[in-house]
């Protein structure tokens, strides 16, 4: 059997704002090949951990490591190397849709762009609007777009803040549909989500995050015994005061 190296590697982790802690002393790894989920309540932690591994940020402690690479001091090589869908980011307010695809391309010298950009455009069903500006897209056509940049270059990593959100049905079934199959690939995706029901059919490992803390390491397959679904596990660990929405 072939061990897989880790993709990311997370020990003693910690981000500060004065008094409080965003992320509290986190440890974890992520095998390559993997998918991997982060879910929490708001304010658990979970896109603070995600803008450090990310190079968005410096973390106040601790280390991080991205494809051997650190995210604070390699941060564009990063960068380059992964796919990012932030929760809050949209696209440029003054490119058209296609510009945005020819812009993220660019930078990450995508080969055969051309093409890149019409199987992307087509597969969200955005042909129509590429000469669209960004800002005047629907909340569901930006995220679409977002997410067709983070799969342009087809990254080895990819990290996605609630990459379900403000997509219908049809589109949340077809982003899970492809997702699966980059795990079958052996890509590495590390997901934030709270639509805990899409989230259990596609992640094999997981952490749970209160108050900046991991209060739950473990493979999906073995966290969820006796018929307990991800969302029962979820409220027993962190309360159900804290509420699901995004």
């Amino acid at each position: 059997m072939v061990s897989r190296m880790p993709a990311i590697v997370v020990e003693g982790l910690s981000k500060r704002y004065g008094d409080l802690f965003a992320i509290d002393n986190v440890s974890f790894s992520v095998a390559e090949g993997s998918f991997f989920g982060c879910f929490g309540p708001n304010g658990a932690g979970k896109s603070t951990l995600l803008k450090v591994l990310t190079g968005q940020m410096p973390p106040s402690s601790g280390t991080a490591e991205v494809l051997g690479l650190d995210p604070t001091r390699e941060a564009m090589e990063v960068k380059r190397r992964i796919g990012i869908v932030p929760e809050v980011e949209s696209p440029p307010s003054y490119l058209t849709a296609s510009e945005f695809l020819r812009f993220a391309g660019t930078l990450r010298e995508v080969r055969s762009l051309d093409g890149r950009i019409d199987h992307w455009l087509g597969f969200f069903d955005l042909k129509g609007s590429e000469g669209t500006l960004c800002r005047d897209l629907s909340k569901g056509m930006r995220q679409k777009l977002m997410l067709s940049a983070a799969f342009l270059h087809e990254p080895r990593l990819l990290f996605l803040d609630e990459p379900f959100i403000n997509l219908d049905p049809i589109f949340q079934r077809k982003l899970r549909d492809h997702l699966l199959e980059l795990r079958e690939d052996g890509r590495t995706v590390f997901m934030c989500s709270h639509i805990l029901d899409m989230a259990q059919r596609i992640v094999q490992d997981m952490i749970i995050m209160d108050h900046g803390k991991v209060v739950l390491r473990d493979k999906v397959s073995n966290a969820l015994v006796g018929g307990e679904d991800l969302e029962t596990l979820f409220l027993r660990l962190v309360g159900g005061g804290n509420g699901l929405a995004p």
